[in-house]
C-alpha cells in the first residue's frame, strides 16, 4: 500500500512496527492499531494485509539489520507522540523431541524464538533512545515459558528467554527514563498455530489432546479481542518489565 513520504512521517501521531503481522495475533494487532493515522509497518516473510510490508525472515540474522535500519530511518527525525514495536513473530515448528527433529529447522526455531526478540528489541531501543515521546516495546510470550511441554523445547525456551529479557530490560529502562517494556502471554487463541498443534502426531507432542479438547469445547480466545486487549495494556498501569498473562488481567 502507499504510505506517507519521509517529510510527512514526522507529523504522524505514531509509528508502529509489528513482527509476524501476516498471520495470527500479529495480523490482528496490525488490523486493530488504535492510534488514528498511525503508520503501521508489518515485518514478515509474506506481505500482511492493509499495512506496509518490511520483508524479513527473522530466523535469518541477516534480516535483523534490515529491521534495525528501518527503526533508525523512521525514528531519526520523528516528532510524533508515540512509537511502538510489538514482536509477535514466532514459530512452534518443528514440533518434536530435541535430538529427533531436523537440525536446520531446530536451529532456525532457536534463532527466531530466542535470539531475534533480544536483538530486535535492542535495535529498537537504540533507535528510539533519543526521542522524548512515548516509547513502547511489547514482546508476545506464552505460558509455555513456565510449563513443561514435551515436543516444544525450543519454543518454550525461547519464550522463557523473552520473559527474563523483558524483566531485566524493563529495570534498565526505568533507570534511564526510557521505553516501557512488557511481555504479554495471550493465552490459547484461535490462530493457525493452534491448527498445527492439533495436526501433529501424538508421539511428537504428547499433550496434543489438551489442545484438541480446547478447540472442541470452543475455549480458544478470539484473536481480534485478544489484540484489542493487548493494545489497551499500553495505556494501563503495568510496571516496566512486567510479564503478564492476559487471562489473569481484568477485562
Amino acid at each position: 500500500m502507499g504510505h506517507p513520504t519521509r517529510g510527512s512521517v514526522d507529523t504522524l501521531a505514531s509509528v508502529v512496527w509489528i513482527s509476524g503481522a501476516s498471520s495470527g495475533i500479529g495480523e490482528e494487532l496490525a488490523r486493530t492499531v488504535p492510534d488514528e493515522g498511525a503508520r503501521v509497518i508489518g515485518i514478515s516473510r509474506r506481505a500482511p494485509r492493509a499495512v506496509e510490508h518490511l520483508a524479513a525472515d527473522l530466523s535469518d540474522p541477516a534480516s535483523w539489520r534490515l529491521v534495525g535500519a528501518s527503526f533508525d530511518r523512521e525514528l531519526a527525525a520523528f516528532q510524533g507522540g508515540r512509537v511502538v514495536f510489538i514482536h509477535a513473530a514466532g514459530t512452534i515448528e518443528p514440533l518434536g523431541f530435541a535430538g529427533e527433529v531436523d537440525n536446520e529447522r531446530y536451529a532456525a526455531n532457536v534463532m527466531l524464538n530466542s535470539a531475534a526478540p533480544q536483538v530486535l528489541g535492542h535495535l529498537f531501543l537504540a533507535a528510539a533512545r533519543h526521542l522524548a515521546v512515548d516509547r513502547h516495546l511489547v514482546m508476545i510470550t506464552s505460558g509455555a515459558a513456565r510449563s513443561v511441554y514435551a515436543g516444544w523445547s525450543s519454543y518454550g525456551a525461547g519464550k522463557a528467554a523473552i520473559d527474563q529479557w523483558v524483566r531485566d530490560v524493563g529495570a534498565e529502562q526505568d533507570r534511564r527514563g526510557g521505553a516501557r517494556v512488557l511481555a504479554v502471554a495471550p493465552g490459547t487463541v484461535d490462530t493457525p498455530m493452534q491448527a498445527l498443534l492439533r495436526a501433529v502426531a501424538d508421539d511428537d507432542f504428547p499433550q496434543r489432546q489438551r489442545f484438541l479438547d480446547l478447540h472442541a469445547d470452543r475455549r480458544l480466545a478470539d484473536p481480534t479481542e485478544v489484540a484489542r486487549r493487548i493494545w489497551r495494556l499500553l495505556d494501563g498501569g503495568l510496571d516496566n518489565g512486567s510479564v503478564v498473562d492476559l487471562r489473569q488481567i481484568d477485562r
